[in-house]
């Protein structure tokens, strides 16, 4: 047994006393020493999802053990490689940090991405699951798709891990897929940001103007980024009036609506405002049922109906915190070679079922305040200015809407109010709602930052 065999054996020795044997057996039993050099100490891990977890979860762990053997190691790089074979995955030799910086997320193969337009081929419609979450969005997609410039620009906004992304992704590859003419790409606003600045930094400011300004279609995600960045904005600004004029498409995503973006200028939000604007909310029941089932297909998973069901009725959580439970899911049962039941799953999923979450009032009419930047106090006050009466009745309808308090309940804590004016409030709202998109906007912006 050579020395780094050694020093991983005695390693998992002692991680063994520590942790229990199922997540023992899960996490490191499939793992092997690779190599030592340059003070990193390199471990063999048979997939990404193994990878993610060993360095999300036992990172701190695993190197503190590795070091009362040997001192001199400072860092760990996981390597997805099948033992026993010499050829090592080039796409996953990457530095742990590039895990942290995706988030909740599993890492997207490098082999994947189409080095001319930039997007991902994993991202297309067959596994885009389209709902009352996001049929408004993904219609609009569509309808681009048909005649590219209809819906221009086309901004697509709402909370992570909602499937944004994706959408806009699978957008920019049914147009190439039908036309591989179609000068395309996609980036992100920070990858925008970070080329803009090369630019400056190498004299080549024109030569990144020219580039952006010859695409047929420009598809950006999150646009929040340019948030005070005015120098960035104005870069945009221009870039978007010239190709708005030549009638290029332009699609945008931000996890916000541009009115609610800080630091945005306003004639941005102007240009923003001159397409079509759309919401992506958290998916409903159904919606999170067939997210299940599909994904569960894509992965070649068997799950049951029954644990479809557990998992659509307990988990609200985004798009991506489903996949990662069914991630879980999918590599319990490759290990245990069965289809797990719905007490496996339960306990396998047990914390990530999060508690309802519970507000006091005064901290709920904080929030909505702050949404509006309004001063907390104004609510309760006597005033009829009309913005101040806007602000009362919205948070007299959420508070009965989605916390069930009672009508005469209302009106005690806001300003000692009659019931007859909070059901009056109640019903201007639910008005307004039938009225105007925007006020539906605004209150499902509300819910998602209160969670309900």
């Amino acid at each position: 047994m050579n020395t780094i065999e050694k020093i991983w054996k005695d390693t998992l020795t002692e991680i063994e006393l520590e942790i229990s044997r199922p997540n023992f057996n899960t996490w490191f039993k499939k793992t092997f020493p690779l190599k030592q050099e340059d003070s990193i100490f390199y471990i063999g891990v048979p997939n990404e999802f193994n990878k993610e977890w060993l360095y999300t979860k036992f990172h701190k762990m695993i190197l503190e053990k590795l070091r009362n053997f040997d001192n001199s190691i400072k860092n760990i790089e996981y390597i997805v490689k099948k033992k026993n074979t010499e050829k090592e995955d080039t796409n996953t030799t990457k530095q742990p940090q590039s895990i942290l910086q995706q988030g909740n997320s599993l890492p997207l193969e490098n082999i994947s991405i189409n080095k001319t337009n930039n997007l991902n081929e994993k991202y297309s419609f067959q596994s885009f699951v389209v709902g009352p979450f996001n049929e408004l969005a993904y219609s609009a997609a569509q309808a681009i798709i048909k005649k590219p410039g209809v819906y221009n620009p086309l901004f697509i906004y709402g909370s992570t891990g909602l499937g944004k992304t994706h959408l806009i992704q699978a957008t920019g590859n049914k147009i190439y897929k039908d036309n591989e003419n179609t000068n395309i790409f996609y980036t992100s606003s920070e990858k925008f940001s970070q080329d803009y600045v090369n630019a400056l930094k190498n004299n080549s400011i024109n030569s990144f103007k020219n580039k952006y300004r010859a695409y047929d279609v420009l598809i950006m995600d999150d646009i929040q980024f340019f948030s005070g960045k005015e120098k960035l904005q104005e870069e945009l600004f221009h870039l978007f009036n010239i190709l708005y004029d030549k009638g290029k498409q332009i699609i945008f995503s931000s996890d916000k609506h541009p009115n609610y973006i800080i630091g945005l200028e306003d004639r941005l939000r102007s240009r923003f405002s001159a397409g079509m604007i759309v919401d992506v909310t958290k998916p409903d029941y159904e919606s999170r049922a067939a997210l299940l089932k599909t994904k569960a297909t894509q992965k070649k998973t068997p799950i049951s109906d029954e644990v479809v069901d557990f998992l659509a009725n307990n988990l609200e959580g985004n798009i991506r915190e489903l996949e990662g439970i069914l991630n879980a899911i999918s590599i319990q049962t490759e290990l245990r070679s069965r289809k797990l039941s719905i007490n496996e799953v339960k306990t396998l999923i047990k914390n990530n079922i999060k508690p309802k979450k519970h507000l006091a009032l005064d901290e709920i009419i904080k929030i909505i305040a702050g949404f509006y930047t309004l001063d907390p106090q104004k609510i309760y006050d006597k005033t009829r200015k009309k913005e101040i009466v806007y602000v009362r009745q919205i948070t007299m309808y959420i508070l009965r809407e989605y916390f069930n308090i009672s009508y005469p309940a209302i009106g005690k804590e806001i300003g000692g109010r009659d019931h007859t004016t909070v059901i009056h409030s109640y019903e201007k709202v639910t008005e307004m709602i039938k009225d105007d998109p925007n006020v539906t906007q605004e209150i499902e912006q509300i819910r998602a930052i209160l969670d309900v």
